[in-house]
């Protein structure tokens, strides 16, 4: 551990830290921050470069922070004591297990991801909400998905809430991002079907075969998907709505559709 100890919440690199919090500044380092010993420990595992960490001894109670700090210590990430009061201004919301990382944003492009045979792909067009898309990223990694792409995203991949909703699954190599036009190019060249989901559409999600190389589009809750997702070389699918609401939380239906790919995609752990 640093045996510098950091009392002041006016310190420089405490309050740079701080500004991470923003999204303008996050895009204008090219870093971000990340709460909490899990999701930090993931990061790492996925090959997040990490700069340096904020710790709070008195916080720092559990084996998973305890873990994590061994971890930074391996990996020679500067490490700094800071004070309760500090660690305050530092972490968000009700985080309590004493660590703060500041780590550098993945630079991933499409171009590097490989997709094996028969993969089943996930596209994320224009989401607002943080803890949606978070939600969206954990179902993903729960269920499966082989890649996830974020096209036109409102909000980035590594804010706060997005990372915290997520489980630090947000950190797994088969995550990307790009711009909606890039990855509709890109997934009609890898000869993946296109699955457009859409509350009007003629055809349950249920009604069709998702057992080959397939890709499944989301949009925005209240916009739907832009005008590049209805061509006639998509199908557009929609779920069953039998009350009065037209459409279900876009995590909701995330979780549907990824289950229902994943059960027709291993028909052993059917029962």
């Amino acid at each position: 551990m640093d045996p510098f100890l950091i009392t002041s919440r006016q310190n420089q690199r405490v309050k740079q830290a701080v500004l991470l919090r923003q999204h303008k500044w996050r895009q204008r380092t090219s870093q971000f921050l990340v709460d909490g010993a899990r999701e930090i420990a993931r990061a790492l595992a996925a090959g997040v470069e990490s700069h340096r960490a904020f710790v709070c001894r008195e916080r720092c109670q559990s084996t998973d922070a305890a873990d994590a700090i061994a971890l930074l210590t391996g990996n020679s990430t500067e490490l700094l004591e800071v004070t309760p009061e500090v660690f305050e201004k530092l972490a968000y919301g009700d985080r309590n297990d004493g660590i703060v990382l500041v780590a550098a944003i993945p630079q991933r492009t499409l171009e590097d991801l490989r997709l094996a045979p028969g993969a089943f792909v996930v596209v994320v067009e224009g989401v607002e909400k943080p803890g949606n898309l978070g939600a969206i990223l954990r179902t993903a990694d729960a269920a499966g998905v082989d890649a996830v792409v974020i096209a036109d995203g409102r909000t980035d991949l590594f804010n706060p809430n997005t990372i915290r909703a997520s489980l630090g699954t947000v950190f797994g190599e088969h995550v990307f991002s790009a711009e909606g036009a890039t990855v509709c190019a890109w997934l009609k060249r890898e000869g993946l079907q296109i699955l457009a989901a859409c509350p009007t559409a003629k055809q349950t999600v249920f009604e069709i075969d998702m057992r080959g190389p397939v890709a499944v589009v989301l949009g925005n809750e209240a916009e739907g998907l832009s005008p590049i997702w209805s061509s006639s070389e998509m199908t557009s699918v929609r779920l069953p709505m039998c009350g009065i609401a037209d459409s279900l939380n876009v995590s909701a239906t995330a979780a549907i559709i990824f289950y229902e790919a994943y059960r027709q995609r291993n028909p052993d752990t059917n029962s």
